[in-house]
């Protein structure tokens, strides 16, 4: 069984401990653009956050005043221009990321649990929702209409599609939750039933025009594809996570169809369906845990491929499986005792970041140690002293070394600054001039509350500096503690404080401290210099000090 065989986490390149959480009100799903560069965060409030996945802070807020419900999925699309959100309120709503604004706002007849972009398409208009409890259905975003998917082989025998509506009947059957997913090209969208059966879905047609059945037979309740489209991911009810190795890998995929469809002849629909299946899907590993039987949640792959990841399901427990594709587990990852709701693997670099039911969003990031070697390439770690013979010319100011290298250097050679290497992680296909990696970063305004506070704060200041409170020497006999309101540089710090609205820093707080110790110790110098002059002055018109303090009493 999975849950046995491990292997050294050591050799792995994945993600070991929380290096980081993202806290902005109730977040609830989570989604990387292409890059890995941004990251969306559905909130419960109905906003959608991108955080700048590079710097960790807040690019931009997506609100719809329309829209107070939580959001139930976030998508991208191919180039990153756009975002689909779906929300509690039976909205599907498509936002311009750069600008902030709604493109478009359609309201369905039930919540959609996922709803995913057309991914052919730079500006999709189309997109695939999965509602709570009706079967999944293509949504055109620019009229609202939608075409019901079918959910089994019966539904496909009808021959004609549906036809397009924004409404179902009152006696539209009901469905458990039905999962599906586009494959990578756009035009094949993968069903997984309740009754344990994917179905390779013409949606133009709405007909099925091949079918899997999995080993258990129990619901499907999330099917996913890896980037490449190579693997495709099932979880089902019988806490087993299968993948399946895509034999459909051209672009053209209904065309592969329809050819696999003409070489089998001579059975009868049923039959087929299942014939071309097995050449369009086969078995490749199950993973789940044999000890514990745990149902799992969000299942995803690696951004290249490589790794399976599935959080627990349980309550109060916050664990992340990480397996190999061959099947073995490798890590398992526990966070804090919340539950965990929603899990994303970045497309580029070993980082999971998974969401709690608090609302908070963990990333998980591998354990680097410090190796001093890296900051140097001749410095090399010694377990122990050794003994140093230096070389002949190492003093000297040009060495023979460094001689030898500039004779190699040939200094008529371009080097070329313009040209960007190409991301290996990322096909030819894939690369795009225009897609959008990052997003100009806009300063929030003040509150007005922030700003009565720093008037109260500093009309505070100012009249503690004009009540003018004396110095204490006899607290610090060399004129270290002082009072700083009454002093004058205190009260042009106040005003600038005003202004910028910015603490002075420990060290401008010294030097400004030093400033003013100087004149007092001055001061007080003077002062004693003016008391013995007078003492001396006394002495010499013949007085003393008991003379003059008889001639008072």
């Amino acid at each position: 069984m999975v849950g046995v065989s491990t292997v050294d986490p050591l050799q792995g390149d994945f993600p070991e401990v929380i290096e980081e959480y993202l806290e902005h009100g109730v977040m609830k799903c989570i989604a990387f653009n292409r890059r890995g560069t941004l990251l969306a965060a559905g909130c419960s409030d109905g906003s959608c956050v991108i955080w700048d996945f590079e710097t960790r802070g807040i690019a931009k807020e997506l609100k719809d005043k329309e829209c107070s419900a939580a959001i139930t999925s976030v998508c991208w699309s191919k180039y990153g221009h756009r975002i689909l959100v779906s929300a509690a309120d039976k909205s599907l709503t498509l936002w311009d990321v750069v600008s902030g604004e709604k493109i478009t706002r359609t309201t369905l007849q039930q919540t959609s649990l996922q709803a995913r972009l057309h991914p052919g398409s730079s500006t999709p208009s189309l997109c695939l929702a999965c509602p709570l409890s009706s079967a999944p259905m293509i949504v055109d975003l620019d009229t609202g209409n939608t075409t019901v998917l079918p959910v089994s082989i019966p539904d496909a025998g009808a021959g004609a599609a549906p036809p397009p509506k924004n409404k179902f009947s009152d006696v539209t059957p009901s469905f458990t939750p039905t999962a599906a997913c586009f494959n990578k090209s756009g035009d094949v969208v993968y069903v997984g039933n309740s009754k344990g059966e994917v179905l390779l879905v013409d949606y133009k047609s709405a007909q099925v025009r091949a079918m899997v059945p999995t080993s258990g037979g129990a619901v499907i309740k999330n099917i996913v594809f890896c980037r490449n489209g190579q693997y495709l991911l099932t979880n089902s009810n019988d806490r087993t996570i299968r993948i399946y190795e895509n034999l459909l890998l051209s672009k053209d995929g209904l065309k592969a169809l329809d050819e696999l469809s003409e070489a089998t002849e001579g059975q009868d629909d049923v039959e087929k369906l299942k014939a071309v299946g097995l050449k369009c899907l086969t078995l490749f590993r199950e993973f789940q845990d044999s000890i514990t039987k745990m149902h799992w949640k969000a299942p995803c792959f690696s951004g290249d491929g490589e790794w399976v990841i599935g959080g627990s399901a349980s309550k109060g427990e916050h664990k992340i499986y990480i397996w190999d594709r061959g099947g073995h587990l490798v890590k398992i990852l526990e966070g804090p005792k919340e539950a965990l709701i929603d899990l994303a693997w970045h497309p580029v670099h070993p980082i999971i970041v998974s969401v709690s039911l608090t609302g908070l969003v963990y990333i998980w990031a591998k354990d680097y140690t410090e190796n001093w070697s890296a900051f140097a390439p001749d410095f090399k770690e010694l377990e122990e002293n050794e003994e140093y013979v230096e070389r002949e010319d190492e003093f000297d100011l040009i060495p023979e070394t460094e001689k030898a290298k500039e004779i190699n250097a040939n200094e008529d050679d371009e080097v070329d600054i313009v040209t960007v290497e190409k991301d290996s992680a990322f096909s030819d296909s894939d690369m795009s001039q225009d897609e959008l990696c990052f997003l100009p970063a806009i300063p929030s305004p003040d509150m007005a509350e922030q700003q009565e506070k720093c008037i109260e704060s500093s009309s505070k200041l100012v009249d503690s500096n004009n009540s003018g409170s004396p110095l204490s020497e006899e607290g610090e006999p060399n004129g270290g503690a002082m009072n700083h309101a009454s002093s004058p540089l205190e009260e042009d710090a106040g005003v600038a404080r005003l202004k910028r609205k910015r603490r002075p820093s420990e060290k401008g707080m010294e030097l400004q401290a030093e400033k003013v110790r100087k004149p007092l110790k001055s001061s007080a110098r003077s002062s004693k210099l003016k008391n013995k002059s007078l003492v001396d002055e006394d002495t010499s018109n013949g007085f003393n000090g008991d003379d003059v303090s008889d001639e008072y009493h």
